[in-house]
């Protein structure tokens, strides 16, 4: 997994940066507090935020799970989820507030 580093106002991201999964399952996802906090704190100091995260899902759907949405640690945050069902990974971007799922749209500039 990965936190998405970039700009809340635009919904730009920047920077992607590793995470480990301190729970160690393929069905949920704790990132390290630890590296969550250096991550955060290097952000801002850099005029950024922290504004998502990216996970996968290897046998199912890149839509979030039931347990992603009771998860969802923030509304402003983007959600990308990349499915590996099919050998190829193919991601969505998802934002979750108040339990309700919105896909968005991923534009990646080169």
């Amino acid at each position: 997994m990965w936190l998405l580093v970039g700009r809340s106002a635009s919904s730009e991201v920047v920077e992607f940066h590793p995470c480990e999964n301190i729970t160690h399952s393929a069905k949920v996802y704790t990132i390290n507090p630890k590296q969550h906090l250096v991550i955060e704190r290097n952000a801002e100091d850099a005029g950024f935020d922290v504004v998502g995260v990216v996970h996968s899902h290897t046998h199912t759907e890149a839509y979030p799970s039931s347990t992603d949405v009771a998860q969802a640690p923030d509304p402003g945050w983007h959600y990308m989820i990349v499915t590996l069902k099919r050998g190829v990974p193919e991601p969505r971007n998802f934002r979750i507030i108040d339990g309700v799922i919105s896909e968005t749209e991923i534009i990646q500039h080169n």
